[in-house]
């Protein structure tokens, strides 16, 4: 390998080992479980929380697919996201019921360069706002740097979609730009605004994290005492 010469500008030298690729692990919190996708375990109640009215229906606008006319193509739908690997997709299954609440995924995995995103969120309204919404991307956040190894860790939206961007800014992402004519979704124009985490900053988003589940943060009704946005340290600009 040859320097560059020193008139050039160029980044810092970097352990350049890939990182691991995400596994079809179970992630048990205290509120809720992330694990494997299953449509024998997970469809019916999935269906009967996104779809039949326009309240639970309104969780699909932004996404790639849905809402669903029959419980058969959606779990037909929820058999193919079983088996895909890369989005790797994970049910949200609540502690007190058991039943599946939403699911996401890991995906875009790059691993050579340590990059990764979280995506594909589908949370049905019982689960949304919820403390459980903010674990489920809390141990999403700590199997990515704790246990994978990756550098970055992206969060990417519909630029319309502003409860996913007051989302990424609550759980620990910084904001990075929009891309303009991105994609086209069900016939639809969408610009992605991008965020990302990086592995230097995630200790002390951990730290703000865990101070916020802490059981102590919480009253007899299960009400946030202290809210995560307060703790969260300032996003990169």
């Amino acid at each position: 390998m040859t320097t560059a010469p020193t008139t050039q500008p160029i980044g810092p030298l970097v352990d350049a080992h890939p990182a691991k690729r995400p596994e079809r692990i179970t992630l048990q919190g205290r509120w809720i479980t992330l694990a494997p996708l299953a449509a024998e375990k997970h469809a019916e109640a999935l269906y009967e929380g996104s779809n039949g009215d326009a309240a639970r229906e309104s969780v699909w606008t932004y996404l790639f697919d849905g809402p669903y006319r029959s419980r058969d193509d959606f779990r037909s739908n929820i058999e193919l996201k079983a088996r895909s690997a890369d989005p790797l997709f994970f049910a949200v299954v609540d502690n007190s019921s058991g039943r599946a609440v939403g699911y996401q995924t890991l995906m875009r995995v790059d691993a050579a360069n340590r990059v990764i995103e979280v995506g594909n969120i589908m949370y049905t309204p019982a689960m949304q706002r919820t403390a459980g919404a903010t674990e489920a991307q809390y141990l999403f956040a700590r199997y990515v740097f704790d246990e994978l190894g990756y550098r970055r860790y992206e969060w990417k939206c519909n630029d319309l979609n502003a409860p996913s961007k007051r989302a990424a800014r609550r759980f620990g992402f910084s904001f990075e730009g929009v891309f303009r004519q991105h994609m086209i979704v069900k016939g639809r124009n969408r610009d992605t605004a991008w965020f990302a985490m990086l592995d230097g900053e995630w200790p002390a988003r951990k730290a703000a994290y865990e101070r916020w589940l802490a059981p102590d943060n919480f009253d007899r009704q299960g009400r946030q005492k202290t809210n995560l946005s307060q703790l969260m340290p300032e996003a990169a600009s």
